[in-house]
């Protein structure tokens, strides 16, 4: 998608705006607060993405709140996100945990004066301003291409199996922007492999145990699966815990999208063998600066995107690479 180009390394102009912001702000005898509620608060990516925002928000002398859910579900999160409305903050950092369900909820907040930009997840298509659709009043969408993560893992457990083999994905389930997303994009690109079969794709709704046994019931079935591709964490894990049960560790390559701290004891025991690491810390960072931004009347893009590393035995140590780990 070409407007993923409109990328961080492009918004530099608003970091270099940093000290004359922190001074309009101060001169107009203004504090913002920015609120930031994720799509589940213990999760190693979002407590990442808080570290980042609350870079951001300490360089402009923004107050940030941090809220969220235990869980990512819908359920949980409109009741956290009815709660922060009611703060009315200046502006509102969410990732939405349903592209749909989220919709009236945060029309809620826009209608009440709170401005909205959606961090890693979106709602609608993720098209924002364009005055078309129900969905596209946010002020901007801040993620990884989760598409071209989806091509990017695609890509790296093709090589990994010699680029033949049958192959799935293990995923949480339908309806989540970003893990819809990542199964589209490794499609898309397994095409291009005409030795490479993909089978029926197995959602675990986010648990590790069921996306073991689906591992094991998938690889009864197959006795020659070559790889399966984690579209989250847990999909991963509980997927390189069935290949370790069927003693099929090793034999059969796993792929995990996201990189907390256990990925890296993961990488070096041969449970995962590529790991793709999003860079939540500049969602984070950027989602302030984007708000801080449209606050104080700046014009902000619709779209933001931040970058991957790809995460293997053969780099798992290198400190060039070690620091796009999740914190925890």
């Amino acid at each position: 998608m070409k407007s993923w180009h409109i990328k961080a390394g492009l918004f530099a102009s608003l970091l270099s705006a940093f000290a004359g912001w922190s001074d309009y702000a101060y001169a107009a005898g203004k504090k913002y607060t920015i609120a930031l509620i994720p799509g589940l608060t213990t999760d190693a990516f979002y407590i990442t993405m808080h570290k980042g925002a609350q870079v951001a928000a300490d360089a402009l002398g923004v107050d940030l709140v941090f809220q969220g859910a235990p869980e990512f579900n819908p359920v949980q999160q409109v009741p956290v996100l009815n709660a922060i409305i009611g703060r009315k903050p200046d502006a509102i950092l969410i990732a939405p945990t349903d592209k749909e369900q989220l919709v009236s909820p945060l029309k809620k907040a826009v209608d009440s004066g709170i401005p909205v930009i959606t961090v890693d997840t979106f709602i609608g298509n993720g098209r924002y301003q364009t005055g078309t659709g129900e969905a596209d009043f946010p002020l901007s969408y801040i993620a990884s291409d989760n598409i071209q993560g989806g091509v990017i893992a695609a890509k790296a457990l093709a090589k990994a199996i010699g680029e033949k083999g049958k192959v799935y994905v293990s995923n949480v389930k339908p309806n989540i922007s970003t893990t819809d997303q990542r199964e589209q994009g490794f499609k898309d690109e397994m095409k291009k492999y005409p030795n490479i079969t993909v089978l029926e794709t197995q959602f675990n709704d986010d648990d590790a145990n069921k996306a073991a046994a689906q591992f094991q019931s998938v690889y009864a079935r197959n006795p020659d699966l070559a790889g399966v591709f984690g579209a989250n964490l847990f999909s991963a894990t509980g997927a390189a815990n069935g290949a370790k049960q069927a003693n099929a560790q090793g034999k059969v390559k796993v792929v995990a999208f996201d990189a907390p701290q256990s990925i890296v004891s993961d990488i070096k025991a041969g449970n995962i063998d590529i790991a793709i690491a999003q860079h939540p810390a500049e969602i984070g960072f950027y989602g302030v600066v984007t708000a801080y931004a449209h606050l104080i009347g700046q014009s902000v893009p619709p779209l933001i995107g931040t970058g991957f590393t790809v995460i293997d035995k053969s780099n798992v140590d290198d400190p060039n690479v070690k620091r796009f780990i999740y914190s925890d």
